[in-house]
């Protein structure tokens, strides 16, 4: 018996794309990724930034499609910095960095390293943490895939007296 595969509740779309939106209403795939796990996928759902062969994207949007998750995005005017690749980890990293808004280079403040795709999603979601005993606010977040770790970019948060 044939049923349809793709539902709001089904556990079986495992195709993610990132495809790009451009001034045409194009919408060509620019990457693709197989039987990917899907609490991976909510993890990329939730990242602001995709960068990928040194060039940065910015999410448009997310949508679900018959058989496929689908991230648009559109070229950023954001530069990559770093592109020291660490290949073949099996922890996921989360590089937590200092966000100033005329800054070229956000400053590291710690990594935290975590073994599940959920862990990270917990932290990508958070909009505010606690670091060093001062209140931080993420200002956004972003996959680097060229060197294998999630970004959250935070800024401290003022205190009026």
């Amino acid at each position: 018996m044939n049923r349809p595969v793709a539902s709001l509740g089904g556990s079986q779309l495992t195709r993610l794309e990132y495809r790009l939106l451009d001034d045409r209403g194009q919408y060509p795939v620019l990457y693709y990724y197989q039987n990917i796990d899907e609490t991976e996928i909510a993890a990329r759902f939730a990242c602001d930034y995709f960068v990928k062969d040194a060039v940065v994207y910015e999410r448009q949007s997310c949508a679900m499609e018959p058989l496929t998750y689908v991230v648009y995005v559109k070229k950023s005017q954001e530069v990559e910095n770093d592109n020291t690749a660490e290949q073949h980890r099996k922890d996921i990293r989360i590089e937590i960095r200092h966000f100033r808004t005329e800054a070229e280079v956000y400053p590291l403040l710690f990594t935290y390293v975590v073994k599940q795709n959920k862990e990270a999603l917990l932290y990508l979601q958070c909009d505010y943490f606690i670091w060093s005993g001062r209140e931080w606010q993420k200002t956004s977040a972003e996959l680097d895939e060229d060197r294998m770790v999630y970004v959250i970019y935070a800024k401290p948060v003022e205190v009026n007296d």
